[in-house]
C-alpha cells in the first residue's frame, strides 16, 4: 500500500474510539476526545505515530430526551463518506472462527504537514458469519461475551494490520486504557512462534519465557483512565476462554496475568505487560497505586489540543495576541498581555453563539447579559451532574437578586440506569420552571457542541464525588476560552485549581480527602492484595464490570460518599455563587474577565495535549525506543 506522505511509522497508539469529527461517530466521551487530542498533538509535534481504533456501524447512539426521558437509537451514517477504505484485508480468529476485519483509514494533520493516519478497524464484511458481521455494530456493548469479542479486534487486529500495512518499525505500542491489553498478547505470540497467516494466535504461546515477557512489556506504554471500579473491563473465565482459547488463557495464567479465579481483568494484564504505566492526573496516579499496590503506576497529567478547543472568536484573538500558539500551547502563558477589553469582547462574543444555540436547539430564550453556567459532560452517579439542582427554593432565593441560566448537556450510557435517572430528574426541573432560573439540556453532546459550552459560558461546573474523577478535561476546555472552573477538588483540578486566581473550590481540599476515604477500594489482582487495601473490589460481578466498561455506574463506596456529601457539597456550591460568583459577574465583570485570563495563562498554557505529548515521548516512547 502506498503511503504517499506519511513517515515510517515507530509508535502504534491504541484506543476503542478516538474522537476526530462529530461526522465520524466512532466515541462516545472523554476518553475518545482524549485520544483524538493526542493524536492531533502528536501530529503537530511531528512524531512518527499511527492509530488503531474501531470502526462502529452505529456509532454510540443518538439521543433524544424528548418526553422527558433519554432516549437512544442507533447512529446513521456512511464511513465511504468520511474514510478512505484501504486495500487490505487480515484475518483473526475469535471464539474458534475466522473473522476477516475490514481498514479504513483518516489521516490527521498537524500545524507544520506532519500526517498521522488513524485506522479504524471493522468486522462488517461480506463472508463473515452474520454474528461476526455485528461485532463492531455499536460502541461499549453491554454483553461481556460481544465486548471482549471487540477487544480482541482490536488488540489482536491492530498490530496485524499494521504489519500488514507495512509498518514493521513500530517499536513502541501505546495502549490507552485496557481494552487494547490484548496488543501485547498478540506481541508476544508474534515474538516466540511467528504470526500465523490467518491471524491465529499460535499454539506455541505457552512456550514463551520471562525473558520474553520482559522484551515486550519494553515496547508497551499502558495508561489508565478510570478510578471507578466498574470502569475495569473483567470477563468471567468462561468468557475469556470462548472468545480466546484455554491456550492463550494459560500462557496468561502462567504469567500471573488472571485473577486467581481465572478472570481476565484487562488492566492487570496491560500493566504486566506494559514498561510505562500511567494514570492521567497527579491524584489519579495515586488512587490508581492504592488499587494496584502491586504495580509501579506514573502520572501524566492530560491535556487538550488548543486549535481544536478554542472557539472561533479565542481562536482568532489567540492569532492577533499569541502568535505560535498553535503549535506550541505554551505560548499560551503569555495571555497576561491580552487587554481585558478583548479578551471580554471575544467571550461575548462565544455566548452569544451559545444562546443562539440553546435556543435553536432546545427552544430556551437565554440572554447574553445573564450568569450562565455549563455542565456538560457523560451521566454517570459519581459525576452529579445535577447537584445544582439539589435545593430549588434556595437556587430560586440566589437568582432573586442574580438571574441564572444553566445548560446542560451529556449523555448516560444505555444501560446505566442511574444516569438515565438523573437525566430525568434535570429534564423534570426544567419543566417546572424553578423562579429566577432559565435551564436547558440539549441533546446530543459532542465535540461541536463541547466548544460552544466551554467557551460560551460564564462559569464551568464540575461536581464529582471524589476520587472518581481520575482527570476531566472539559474545564481545561473551558480555561483555554478563558472560562473558570467552580469544582469539586478531583482530578485535573487540584493541579489547576489556584482559589480566586484560576477558580473556585467546592470544600476544601480536606473535605476532598475525606471523600477519597469515604470511597477508597483495591482491585487487588489477587486476593491478598485486595484485602492489603481493603475496601472494595473491582465490579461488584464480572459481568457489572464488563457490561459497564468505560461507562461506570458508581461502585458502592462511592454511592455511599455521594450519600454523605451531597447536602455538604450543594451548601458549598451555593454559598461559592452567592457570594462570589454572582457578585462578581454582576458588579465586577472586569475582575471576572481578569480570572478568565488567568486562567489562560496559568491553566490552558499547562494542561495541553502538546505538554502531554511530549511528556509521552520524553518519559515512555524515548526509552522504549531505547533514545
Amino acid at each position: 500500500m502506498a503511503r504517499t506522505g506519511l513517515v515510517p511509522l515507530e509508535i502504534a497508539y491504541y484506543s476503542m474510539e478516538i474522537a476526530l469529527d462529530d461526522r465520524l461517530p466512532t466515541f462516545s466521551g472523554g476518553l475518545g476526545v482524549l485520544a483524538g487530542d493526542h493524536v492531533r498533538a502528536a501530529a503537530d509535534r511531528g512524531l512518527p505515530l499511527g492509530a488503531v481504533t474501531l470502526l462502529y456501524n452505529h456509532g454510540f447512539f443518538d439521543q433524544s430526551t424528548s418526553g422527558g426521558e433519554q432516549r437512544d437509537a442507533p447512529v446513521r451514517w456512511q464511513p465511504s463518506a468520511r474514510l478512505e477504505e484501504l486495500p487490505v484485508r487480515v484475518v483473526v480468529v475469535i471464539a474458534g472462527r475466522r473473522v476477516e476485519v475490514r481498514v479504513w483509514r483518516a489521516i490527521v494533520e498537524g500545524v507544520d504537514g506532519h500526517k498521522v493516519p488513524v485506522h479504524f478497524l471493522g468486522t462488517d464484511v461480506e463472508g463473515n458469519a452474520p454474528d461476526d458481521r455485528r461485532i463492531t455494530d455499536r460502541l461499549y456493548t453491554s454483553d461481556p461475551f460481544e465486548r471482549l469479542r471487540q477487544e480482541a479486534v482490536l488488540g489482536l487486529g491492530g498490530p496485524l494490520v499494521l504489519d500488514t500495512l507495512g509498518h514493521q518499525a513500530i517499536s513502541v505500542h501505546h495502549l490507552n486504557e485496557g481494552h487494547g491489553s490484548l496488543v501485547p498478547v498478540a506481541l508476544l505470540a508474534r515474538r516466540v512462534a511467528g504470526l500465523d497467516p490467518a491471524g491465529a494466535l499460535p499454539g506455541g504461546l505457552v512456550r514463551a519465557g520471562e525473558a520474553d515477557l520482559e522484551a515486550v512489556r519494553r515496547r508497551c506504554v499502558f495508561t489508565t483512565h478510570t478510578p471507578v471500579p466498574a470502569g475495569h473491563d473483567r470477563f468471567p473465565p468462561e468468557v475469556a476462554e470462548a472468545v480466546l482459547g484455554m491456550p492463550v488463557l494459560d500462557a496468561l495464567r502462567t504469567f500471573g496475568c488472571l485473577e486467581e479465579d481465572g478472570t481476565l481483568n484487562m488492566t492487570v494484564l496491560g500493566m504486566r505487560c506494559a514498561g510505562f504505566v500511567n494514570g492521567v492526573s497527579l491524584r489519579h496516579r495515586d488512587v490508581t497505586r492504592r488499587m494496584f499496590p502491586s504495580q509501579h503506576v506514573e502520572a501524566v497529567t492530560n491535556g487538550v489540543h488548543g486549535a481544536t478547543w478554542a472557539a472561533a472568536a479565542t481562536a482568532s484573538l489567540f492569532d492577533r495576541r499569541l502568535p505560535g500558539w498553535r503549535r506550541d500551547g505554551t505560548q499560551l502563558r503569555y495571555a497576561m498581555d491580552i487587554p481585558l477589553d478583548e479578551l471580554r469582547a471575544a467571550h461575548d462574543q462565544n455566548k452569544r453563539s451559545l444562546c443562539a444555540d440553546v435556543r435553536r436547539r432546545a427552544g430556551v430564550n437565554f440572554r447574553p447579559d445573564v450568569l450562565t453556567i455549563g455542565i456538560a459532560r457523560r451521566f454517570a452517579a459519581y459525576k452529579r451532574n445535577d447537584l445544582v439542582l439539589s435545593d430549588l427554593d434556595r437556587l430560586s432565593s440566589i437568582a432573586k437578586s442574580a438571574p441564572l441560566q444553566i445548560v446542560f448537556a451529556g449523555k448516560a450510557h444505555p444501560g446505566d440506569g442511574e444516569a438515565k435517572a438523573m437525566i430525568r430528574r434535570v429534564l423534570s426541573v426544567i419543566d417546572a420552571r424553578p423562579s429566577g432560573v432559565a435551564i436547558a439540556f440539549v441533546d446530543n453532546y459532542g465535540m461541536d457542541l463541547g466548544r460552544l459550552l466551554c467557551a460560551g459560558s460564564d462559569v464551568w461546573l464540575n461536581t464529582p464525588v471524589p476520587p472518581n474523577e481520575a482527570s476531566g478535561t472539559s474545564g481545561m476546555k473551558a480555561a483555554l476560552n478563558g472560562v473558570p472552573s467552580l469544582s469539586t477538588l478531583d482530578g485535573w483540578w487540584i493541579e489547576g485549581w489556584i482559589d480566586g486566581v484560576t477558580g473556585w473550590a467546592i470544600g476544601t481540599p480536606s473535605s476532598a480527602a475525606e471523600g477519597a476515604a469515604a470511597g477508597s477500594y483495591a482491585v487487588g489482582s489477587t486476593a491478598a492484595e485486595g484485602a492489603a487495601v481493603g475496601s472494595y473490589a473491582v465490579g461488584s460481578s464480572a459481568a457489572e464490570g464488563a457490561a459497564a466498561g468505560s461507562y461506570a455506574v458508581g461502585s458502592t463506596a462511592a454511592e455511599g460518599a455521594d450519600e454523605r456529601s451531597v447536602a455538604a457539597d450543594a451548601d458549598r456550591l451555593y454559598r461559592v455563587l452567592e457570594e462570589v460568583v454572582a457578585p462578581a459577574y454582576y458588579e465586577d465583570r472586569d475582575m471576572l474577565t481578569a480570572m478568565g485570563r488567568r486562567a489562560i495563562a496559568l491553566n490552558a498554557s499547562f494542561f495541553s495535549a502538546h505538554r502531554m505529548v511530549d511528556e509521552y515521548d520524553r518519559r515512555a516512547y524515548r526509552r522504549a525506543l531505547g533514545g
